[in-house]
């Protein structure tokens, strides 16, 4: 079990079997699946949980622990965290918040509500349709943040662009803002996404 636990590698694939085991039994117990609308809409539905609890499980880390800690680093490990550990977190967050929105749009088309959500229900009045589709322009704008305005600051602020040191500082505030303004609009994201399922 260690040799298991000790490769992250090995661990993936053996949730991924487990998964795979549990969707089986369970569709097994449910007489069965087809490759049909309905199971590609579970399946893209499955990845956006997957990618967005990694996505917004980053952008808390970033903003819950490693922004506020900082300061409490010795200056002399903080090259640790600027060089290894950030560039790793910000591919992964980078990249979670893109299949997110892929995701998202795919589950959305695939269940016909992609142009009533995207027009927030104008004019259909669906309230399920309207608070999807705030969640989803709300994401829209946090992965935007994400790619457009985080990502190159952060790319200054730790160095893998070389910059004067006033931009550097400046990209850094800026990454900081644009990382909290997401932040603040992660829990009402969150919040219209789970509502809309208990809404008609």
């Amino acid at each position: 079990m260690s040799n298991l636990l000790s490769s992250l590698s090995k661990t993936i694939h053996a949730s991924l079997a487990l998964a795979i085991l549990l969707f089986l039994g369970l569709f097994y117990l449910n007489e069965g699946f087809a490759f049909d609308t309905l199971f590609w809409s579970w399946l893209a539905r499955f990845t956006h949980v997957v990618v967005a609890t990694m996505w917004i499980g980053l952008l808390w880390y970033f903003n819950f622990v490693q922004i506020p800690n900082m300061g409490k680093i010795p200056d002399e490990q903080k090259p640790a965290i600027g060089k290894v550990i950030a560039p790793a977190a910000l591919f992964y967050f980078r990249w979670a918040a893109a299949l997110t929105i892929l995701s998202g749009f795919i589950v959305a088309y695939l269940n016909g509500y992609l142009h009533d959500a995207m027009t927030l229900s104008i004019g259909s009045g669906i309230p399920k349709h309207t608070a999807i589709g705030i969640g989803m322009w709300l994401g829209v704008i946090m992965a935007f943040n994400v790619w457009f305005v985080i990502w190159p600051n952060q790319k200054r602020a730790l160095g893998i662009v070389e910059c004067d040191p006033d931009l550097k500082a400046k990209s850094a505030k800026t990454a900081m803002l644009f990382s909290r303004t997401n932040t603040l609009l992660s829990i009402p994201m969150l919040l219209t996404m789970v509502a809309a399922q208990n809404l008609y």
